[in-house]
């Protein structure tokens, strides 16, 4: 390929404008087409297939046979051209008849052919053809001519669609059937909602890709970027006067994006290669949905997602097409309906008539998430046929908290959703009114109750709930909300911060547990891809070796604790050793700072949570050293039944209940009791009332769990008798019956513990 490559896609533009302008029939501007890509890349064969009633066909070709043009027809995923089209990803091959899904045509005369490359047409989201190009010496084609074909492509689909050569077989907007269904989705932010289905944005679909004037489309876009940066400005400002400070990082790193010289850069490359303001903007986003699918790290993948939506916000004001459902107001109550969502498009909306929110994507870590959390949105993501199934205006129950969302609900379905809303705000009035009580056994045991945490409003949770203090501070959060390594006076803010909520009331720090599945992108780690990050390189493992990462949040956490009790907890210890490597790292630290004649925390209390099963059976190593230990019930579990707790088809394969984990759990009290080491519990199965109910059977009775269990497991102590329960656990763990859960929930109501 000549160094000219670099100017393909302009050369290939400028001609194709002559083509398209042309009065000549479909199929002849079609085989003039792929006469201009083939000379331009130097190609010998260069081909266009359509996708025509459900089949991709052969409709122009330069090098391949002639009587093959209509002739030659593949399914969708046959052959190279069908996986293509399939999938939507490119194919970039030295040697096509390696690759697996090669499908030799006769009729096409390609044998002589050994490169392949291939991209798809995209029109409104779908493939609806394919460009191919194709040489007898075996290469792969560079980047740049890569970059051509996606160019020509986009320009492609625009002369297709006005030919009438586009397959009208496409999925509809409204969905066919007025029958209730019930989706089901990820859990993001838990609650309830019902109202009627709204579209977030209307998709604004691309009509012109060539540009007649490339600087006066370079002023539009220019101008647009003025007029997003403003927008971004102001909703920032109105969302730290008016939802709180916890999302505060989140926008700071969405607003980055919008000064990105980078992205602006690749828009404006776009446009000298001849397209539109539109098409360019476009062009860069499809490169971005490209990467999107290739990126296995969801947390670099939600950065991608704000950088998208930042591209339909520019794509909006270039197009004059400024609608969306936020800007032409809610008029009732509504569920929003989005593919997904960056964090300052759900500021935008009316939170009296937001109700909830349904997305196709979404992660827990995503920034909408973050900041639904503070304005108390439902969200459910993850959710599949969402266009298919739902239509605007449909009306829509949305439950969280069991994970799915009603379609057109009957009557039936309407009355016993609203039942259970009444009950839900009733309990919550009713556990509410327990804040300034203590959770008391009725004879007398004194239970511990206390809230998980990791951002800085989650502190407010402790006045709200009346719990006893933060067992779990999660530091990592704010590393995963950020889009660079927060600096150390960042950190040391945030703690303070944090403490001084608190109050009197203990606060646990846990140190940063990233790596793994919760890779950061400006943390580059030397592994390869990990086949199970769980149990990979994480948490303390990944912070001894990085030790410049912990050294720094231990000057932050030690700094900002001067004059106070510093509780700091190390993640996934799995051996005393490194228990006592960290514990180290700290008190160097500490006399660091003591040299320099600062001030320090009154008292350092370390501790280390019992997650790896092997840490269990060097209790005797560890507990001379620790003061206190916390059990992350949520990884133990998945570890001791080798069952990944984020696979749906285990989730229901092993239970919290069951004697073998209890038995575990049983077995650590009496080492921990003796050394005088409380021994907490902080994960999901502490924040289940008759999972907590066998917990203080068992002789744990302090736990760490999310401000909206406090209520309900404060209720359950406060009716339980504890001298009865510890004795009907023990009888259950020495003969357990084949449904232990079942047995102790039968006891718990023969009892009149309150299970909520």
């Amino acid at each position: 390929m000549p160094v000219s490559a670099a100017a393909s896609a302009r050369e290939i533009l400028v001609n194709l404008h002559d083509v398209m302008a042309a009065r000549s029939n479909a199929q002849a501007k079609l085989n003039q087409v792929v006469d201009i890509i083939g000379e331009a890349l130097d190609s010998e064969v260069c081909s266009i297939y359509l996708l025509r009633e459900g089949v991709l066909e052969l409709y122009a070709t330069r090098g391949l046979a002639a009587d093959a043009v209509h002739v030659t027809k593949l399914v969708l995923g046959e052959g190279l051209v069908g996986t293509i089209a399939e999938s939507g990803e490119i194919l970039n091959l030295d040697e096509a008849a390696s690759h697996p899904d090669f499908a030799y045509k006769p009729e096409t005369g390609e044998d002589r052919f050994h490169s392949f490359a291939g991209v798809p047409i995209i029109r409104r989201e779908r493939s609806v053809g394919v460009l191919a190009v194709q040489h007898a010496d075996p290469r792969r084609y560079a980047d740049i001519e890569i970059e051509a074909l996606q160019t020509v492509a986009m320009v492609l689909s625009e002369l297709i669609a006005n030919a009438g050569l586009i397959d009208q077989r496409g999925p509809k907007d409204r969905p066919q059937s007025t029958a209730s269904v019930r989706l089901i989705g990820q859990k993001l932010v838990e609650g309830m909602g019902a109202g009627c289905a709204v579209f977030h944005q209307p998709r604004i679909h691309i009509e012109h890709t060539v540009a007649e004037d490339t600087e006066a489309e370079r002023h539009r876009v220019y101008a647009a970027f003025d007029k997003m940066r403003d927008q971004i400005e102001k909703m920032t400002r109105e969302a730290e006067f008016g939802v709180g400070g916890e999302h505060e990082e989140v926008l700071e790193t969405y607003k980055m994006f919008a000064y990105d010289e980078g992205w602006s850069r690749r828009i404006n490359e776009a446009i000298d290669s001849g397209l539109t303001a539109e098409a360019a903007i476009e062009r860069v986003q499809q490169r971005t949905r490209q990467r999107m699918r290739q990126i296995d790290d969801p947390l670099l993948a939600d950065r991608m997602h704000d950088l998208e939506d930042l591209a339909n916000r520019l794509l909006r004001i270039v197009s004059g097409q400024m609608g969306t459902a936020a800007q032409m107001g809610l008029r009732q109550d509504t569920i929003l309906i989005a593919r997904n969502l960056g964090p300052a498009e759900l500021l935008e909306y009316d939170r009296r008539r937001l109700k909830g929110v349904v997305l196709e994507e979404g992660s827990l870590t995503a920034h909408v998430t973050i900041v639904a959390r503070a304005m108390g949105v439902p969200v459910l993501g993850r959710v599949r046929d969402v266009r298919r199934a739902i239509g605007e205006g449909d009306l829509l129950l949305l439950d969280v908290n069991e994970g799915s969302v009603v379609v057109r609900p009957s009557t039936a379905m309407e009355e016993a959703f609203d039942a259970k809303l009444l009950l839900r705000q009733k309990r919550k009035a009713a556990y509410a009114a327990l804040r300034d009580v203590a959770p008391v056994s009725k004879d007398g045991h004194r239970v511990t109750v206390m809230v998980n945490a990791g951002l800085r409003d989650d502190a407010a949770a402790l006045d709200v709930t009346g719990a006893d203090g933060i067992g779990l501070f999660r530091t990592e959060f704010q590393f995963l909300v950020s889009a660079t390594l927060p600096q150390r006076e960042r950190q040391q803010r945030l703690y303070r911060e944090v403490l001084d909520v608190a109050g009197d009331r203990p606060v646990i720090f846990r140190t940063v547990d990233i790596g793994g599945d919760k890779a950061l992108p400006y943390l580059v780690q030397d592994a390869a891809e990990e086949e199970n990050p769980a149990m990979g390189w994480r948490a303390l493992r990944l912070a001894l070796e990085r030790d410049g990462l912990m050294k720094a949040q231990a000057r932050a956490l030690l700094e900002a604790a001067a004059g106070r009790t510093l509780n700091v907890m190390f993640p996934m210890v799995s051996e005393a050793w490194e228990f006592a490597e960290a514990r180290a790292l700290f008190e160097q630290q500490r006399d660091w700072i003591a040299s320099r004649n600062r001030r320090l925390p009154n008292e350092i209390r370390y501790g280390a949570m019992l997650e790896v099963p092997s840490l269990a059976y060097q209790l005797d190593l560890l507990l001379p050293q620790v003061d206190f230990i916390s059990i992350g019930t949520n990884d133990l579990t998945q570890f001791l039944f080798a069952a990944d707790r984020a696979n749906p088809k285990l989730a229901e394969r092993y239970d919290w209940l069951s004697a073998s984990i209890l038995r575990f759990l049983a077995a650590l009290v009496a080492p921990c009791a003796e050394a005088g080491v409380p021994l907490a519990v902080c994960g999901e199965m502490g924040g289940r009332p008759l999972e907590a109910l066998a917990l203080i059977g068992i002789g744990i009775d302090r736990f760490s769990i999310t401000p909206a269990a406090v209520g309900p497991i404060k209720a359950m102590v406060r009716s339980l008798d504890h001298v009865a329960v510890r004795a009907e656990m023990a009888r259950l763990l020495a003969a357990p019956p084949r449904d232990l859960r079942g047995a102790l929930a039968a006891w718990a109501a023969a009892q009149g513990v309150e299970l909520g």
